[in-house]
Parts: structure tokens; sequence; C-alpha cells
């Protein structure tokens, strides 16, 4: 719903056609940071619907031994249907729907940085949604997991489309959660309002800003694997076969340097969340600001390098057991510091127990036991023995459910008369919460002692075995409470949105920027910003005589870089991820020697003069750059043609070596040389070319006549970013494809 549209306003819409297709267009073509946040959790709430009929047909299955409801392909692709649903068509849209709903309104913007990439992010989700779903009428869905290990996930072992869907729609989806955190991050940094300083951003916004950097790095990661199963799937690749040369052991390196931060950026927006709720319903500011923020840093930083503890069972070998031991039991610090900090804030503070207080209470307690339970498969025996039972499963969820899910229903209870103007129900919320609590404990409690009594997870049937079948039938009963609550909390949602009582504009007296606004908000957020001297400006404003200290210089005067230019840096930072993943994977082959084609066969000083080429067009754009801030327009014209011309030689010039090798009978299945080759080159190719297409783009207007806004000259520098770091790339990918092998 629109700010300024009342509820009599949205029946009339409703129930009025010519209105309600207006209505409907206006929804669908929204640039707005509000409705789009609104249009992410409804698509998070309709694949929570489908994932959670996948997890009840699989637990009815699971419910006594020998069970024959499922077939066994049937329960495998279930399994990795709601797998993937449930953490990238449920959690992550839904904690991005809510810091698009809440970030700008706590740092006082009138929007995202960016409104059309917001919504291209955004349709991505429902993009991705259907591509994976489809699979189901396209030969049948994947049944590799969510993790799609190879070489299982290999056209020999799965000969079906679902993988490829499966790959295609993640990297969709992938590509929508970049562009939320390039918006996240360009936003923080050149959208705040006056006064409000790093050092004074709500806890909320801090967070997920710390967030949108995990995404950063990590998602071009898991693009960058992606790109490579394609390879082997749709171009007779190697990458993960052994086979051909490919390695098993690469994809799980690769993917689990995704899938460990991915637990994070989807935890992080839970402690955004609590972090949060937790000051407000104790009435007192959080004990240790600065300790929680800098956790969020710290947790950052080291969950980027955790990802081994994945693999102890592979067999990785001493040193890398050790350091990714001692980097996981490092995690867990700065963790523990974040509960330290929310059970301080509430010791000794006048605790509210309203509904969102206590999702935020039973996320402390759950969040604990994941904590302990995942401080365990730090260390490696134990580990090993628990690997592929289900204490793993029971640790998966307690972090996935019964972290997040309940911190994501504590904030939507928190936000919602925000969003709305009306309150929810405290009494159906209450139902929602002791049914999910109990559901909750049920299904995944008694799942560490099947997993300690040996049940293997990832098996659609198992035998009847001493406790196996009635502690299996606990934990499918549980589900049945979850599904319940989960009703109730629909409900409620949509009978409070139309007869829910007035909620006001800050009805649980918070003290964060959003509240200082109408609910629901305007479509310019607010009509003037109140003064921003603190972490808590509304606590200033209704306690005049006991504000809190001042944080940081008493100044509104707040200098903020270009949102262009910090948006086209972030996107270079994850391109600069997507690239180092494929150079690292060509490095590991090359560590490797094998018969036939190899670096021997590139031309290596003709390859030279085409990266002169290459280079050189880096300083004719940089001429074109300074003919721009003298507005000489020939200059401009003639400077950026030639570097049009020179990125045009060296894209020639790679083509000329393509085809020399194809006449010699090397493609990119010949063996594993050459599907890293082309692979790697490929895609440094693809974005030469996807430069000159902009920089022709900016030719055109330059020759128009159309070079004198400031506008024109914010996006032509951030394209030259982007050329310069092509060019930078192509260094990496010249010394390692073409120097290295001269030297060795």
């Amino acid at each position: 719903m629109n700010g300024t549209t009342t509820i009599a306003e949205f029946r009339d819409a409703v129930l009025d056609p010519a209105k309600r297709a207006h209505y409907r267009l206006a929804w669908l073509s929204t640039v707005d940071h509000k409705r789009i946040a609104v249009l992410y959790m409804l698509t998070a709430l309709v694949f929570f619907v489908i994932a959670g009929v996948e997890a009840l047909f699989m637990r009815l299955q699971l419910a006594i031994p020998n069970n024959h409801f499922l077939a066994p392909d049937t329960f495998n692709q279930l399994f990795t249907m709601h797998g993937t649903t449930m953490i990238f068509l449920v959690v992550m849209p839904v904690v991005f729907g809510l810091a698009n709903y809440v970030l700008p309104l706590q740092i006082g913007a009138r929007d995202m940085a960016f409104p059309r990439l917001n919504a291209f992010g955004f349709w991505c989700v429902p993009f991705g949604g259907i591509l994976l779903h489809f699979s189901v009428l396209a030969g049948g869905a994947p049944a590799v997991g969510w993790f799609s290990y190879a070489p299982l996930s290999e056209t020999p072992y799965s000969s079906s489309p679902g993988v490829d869907y499966w790959a295609v729609a993640l990297f969709v989806l992938g590509i929508g959660s970049i562009s939320f955190a390039i918006n996240t991050i360009a936003t923080v940094i050149s959208l705040r309002g006056p006064g409000m300083t790093i050092r004074r951003l709500p806890l909320f916004t801090w967070i997920n800003f710390v967030n949108a950097f995990i995404i950063i790095f990590a998602l071009p990661v898991l693009n960058a694997n992606l790109a490579m199963i394609l390879v082997d799937r749709q171009l007779q690749g190697h990458f993960f076969l052994p086979i051909g040369g490919g390695s098993p052991v690469l994809w799980q390196h690769i993917f689990w340097a995704f899938g460990h931060p991915e637990v994070y950026i989807m935890a992080l927006p839970a402690f955004a969340i609590v972090s949060e709720i937790i000051p407000v319903f104790s009435r007192k500011p959080i004990f240790g600001y600065e300790f929680v923020a800098a956790s969020s840093v710290a947790i950052a930083v080291l969950s980027l390098g955790v990802w081994g503890h994945h693999m102890f069972t592979v067999g990785m070998g001493r040193p890398l057991d050790v350091f990714f031991a001692i980097s996981s039991m490092l995690i867990a610090i700065p963790t523990g510091v974040k509960v330290l900090n929310w059970t301080a804030t509430m010791i000794g503070g006048r605790i509210r127990f309203d509904v969102p207080m206590l999702f935020c209470i039973a996320f402390l307690i759950q969040f604990l036991v994941a904590g302990i339970t995942g401080i365990s498969h730090a260390v490696v025996p134990l580990d090993w023995q628990t690997k592929n039972s289900y204490f793993l499963v029971a640790h998966f969820h307690f972090v996935a459910v019964g972290a997040i899910v309940f911190a994501v229903i504590g904030g939507l209870q928190y936000w919602f008369p925000k969003m709305s103007g009306r309150m929810l129900s405290e009494r159906l919320g209450k139902w929602t919460f002791w049914l999910m609590v109990i559901g909750f404990n049920m299904t995944f409690v008694i799942q560490h002692f099947l997993g300690l009594l040996g049940m293997p997870r990832r098996v659609y049937t198992y035998p009847d075995l001493p406790h196996w079948g009635w502690m299996n039938m606990v934990s499918t009963s549980g589900v049945f409470f979850m599904s319940a609550a989960a009703l109730i909390l629909v409900w409620n949602l949509a009978t409070s949105f139309f007869r829910g009582k007035v909620a006001g504009d800050n009805p649980w007296d918070a003290w964060t920027l959003e509240w200082a606004t109408t609910s629901p908000p305007p479509h310019e957020n607010f009509v003037a910003l109140p003064p921003i001297r603190s972490r808590r400006p509304l606590w200033d404003i209704a306690n005049p005589d006991r504000p809190d200290p001042i944080v940081g210089e008493n100044s509104t005067a707040v200098t903020l870089p270009n949102h262009n230019k910090i948006g086209i840096l972030s996107f270079i930072l994850s391109e600069a991820g997507f690239f180092a993943a494929l150079i690292l994977a060509y490095l590991y082959f090359y560590a490797r020697p094998e018969a036939g084609p190899g670096p021997r066969e590139l031309d290596v000083p003709r390859t030279l003069l085409f990266s002169v080429c290459l280079f050189a067009s880096s300083f004719t754009f940089w001429r074109s750059e300074v003919a721009l801030t003298k507005q000489r327009r020939g200059s401009i014209l003639g400077w950026l043609a030639l570097t049009i011309l020179l990125g045009g030689i060296f894209l020639v010039g790679q083509g000329t070596e393509y085809w020399k090798l194809f006449q010699t009978g090397v493609d990119l299945s010949t063996n594993m040389f050459s599907t890293t080759f082309f692979t790697l080159t490929g895609f440094h190719g693809l974005h030469v070319l996807m430069g000159l297409i902009a920089l022709l783009i900016f030719l055109w207007m330059a020759w128009e006549g159309d070079f004198v806004s400031s506008r024109f000259g914010s996006a032509f520098k951030s394209v030259g970013y982007f050329w310069h770091f092509v060019d930078v790339v192509w260094v990496f990918v010249l010394l390692t494809v073409y120097i290295l092998p001269l030297i060795r």
C-alpha cells in the first residue's frame, strides 16, 4: 500500500474494476522502496507455503519406518526443492523486504539509491522461482539436494534438465541478491539524512549494511560455480567430472565458500531485527552498541574463511582441518558477544512482553542452542561422527528456523503497524508464538537424539531400529503445530490489515526515525526530519531534559559521496569475486598437469600485442574524461571512438585465437585446460563486449550533443570504472594463463 493511500481508498480501488486495473499496474511497475518491500514479503509468503507443503510431504514419508508413501526419486526432488526454496525464495526475500522497507526510513532517505535497480532485484525473485519450479513440468525437478554435489549433478548421473533449471534459477536469484546489496551499500553511504553519521546509524541499518558486503563477496562465488556446472552440462566441459580430469572436491570448496557466508547472510538480518526490538521493549538503550556493531564486522570477515568445516569428512589433510577448526571456533566469539549484549540489555529493564518481544526471547534461547551444537562441528572428531546424521539436520534447522524465522516473525509483528497503519491482534500473535515454539521444538530437538542414535540424513526411509520410529513420529507431529502457527499468522496479517486497531505513528514508543513519520509513510517518506544528534533521535525529542549523549561531532553537515560511484564500485567488487573464483579454478587444475593441449598451444606474442591495445584503451578513455571536463565535443568523440576501436581490436584478437585453436581440434570439451581457458577468457570477453556496448551508447549521446549535464558525467565516470576494471582483470588473466607457463 502506498503511504498516501488510506484503507478506504484501498477498498475503493479493490471494488472498482477500473481502479483495480490501475492499482495492479501501479504495483507491478512500482519503483517505490515500500511497495517493493511488500512485494518481496508477499512473494516470500507464496514460496513459504510451497516449501511448507514440500516439507510436510517429506515428514509424512519419514513418520514411520519402511514407509513407501513417496518414491525415492520423488523424495529426493522434494528434498532439493524444499531446501532451495526456503533459502533462496523465502528467507532471503523476506529479510530483503524488511530491509527495503525500514532501512531508508531509518536513515532519513526518500528511497533507495537506485529505485529501478531495486525493482529489477525484486523481479529476479519471482522469475527465478518460476524457473526453478518449472523444472517439474520440464522433465522432473532436480533431485541432487540444494547443495547439488558433483558429480551427482553432472549429466551422466542427472540427465534430466532439472539441474539446469536449478542452476539458471539460482544464477538469476544471485544477480537479484547482488543488486539488492549494491543498492543497500550505496543507500547507506550516500543518502543519509542531515546529522545521520555512520556512528549514529541504528543497529538494524548497520548490520544490514555489513550484510550487504557479505552478499557482494559470497554470491558471485556461487554464480561462478553455477557457470561452471552449466558449462559442464551444456558444453561438455570437465570442471567437476573425474573421468575428464575434473574434481568434485572443487565444487564443494567453491560451493561452501558461498554456502557458509550464506548462513550469515540469513542470520545477520535476524540479529539486526533483534538488536532493534529488544531495547525498545526493555525500555533501555542497547548495551554496548559499539560491541554489537564491531562484532557484526568480525562475523562478516570470519564468515568468509570457515567453509572448510563442511568438508572435514572429505579428507582435506591435517593443515586445512586445523585451520578451519580454529576459524570455526573463532567466529563463535563475536556471535557470543551479541548474545551477551542482548541479554545485558534486558537485565534491569522494564520489559514489556508484547508479541515482538516474545519472539525475540524465543530467538535468543533457540539461537543459543544452535550455537552450542554448531561449535561441536568445529571439533573434527565429533564432526566426523555426526556430519552425515540427523544431528546436523537439527542444528541447521535450529539456525534457519529457530533463529531466523522467530526473529523475522518478531520483525513483522514490530513493523506491521508502520507498514499498514494497523495493529496486529495481540491474542492471535500469542497463539502463533506458542504454537510455533511447541511445534518447532517437537520437530527439531528430538532430531539431535536421532542423529546421536545413528540415523543418517538424506534418506527417504529407514529400518525399524530401536526408538527411531516413535522419535520420527514426534518430529512429524510437530510440523502440524508449526503449520497451524503459520495459518494463524497469515490470518492475523490479513484481517488486521482491514480491521486492526489504528496504530498511530509510534505505537511502541520507539526511538528511530521510521517512527517519526506517519503510518504508513507518505510517498516521499518524510515531510521533515527531526534533528539527529544521537542514536535515538525520538528519545531526544520526547525527553529534552535528559537527551542521549551526542555521538560524534554535533553537526548536520555530513559529506556524502556520489551514489553512482559507490554503486559501480560495489558492482566491480562483486565482479572481482566472480573472476577470482574462475582464476582459482584455472590454477587448481593448472597445478595438476595432464596430457593433451595446454598453454603451449597459445600464441603468446600475438596475445601480448592485442593486450597492449586493451591496456591502451584505458589511457584513451581517460583522455575522453579529460575532454569531457573541458566540454570539448570533438575531443570526446575522437578519444571515445579510439577507445572503442582498441577494445574491438582486442576482441577480434581473442576471436582469431579461438579460431586457431578450433582449427587444431581444441575446443571447450577437449580437456581440462581447454575447459578452464575458454570459460575464463570467454567471460572476460563478454565483459569487454558489455563495456563496448556502453561506450557506443555514450558515443552516440556525445554525437547528439547530450554530454553537458552532470548526469551524463556521473554515468560516464561509472562506465570508466568498469572499463578500467576489465583491463585490470585481463592483467591477471594474462599473467595466469599466458605468462605463468613461460616462467614455469
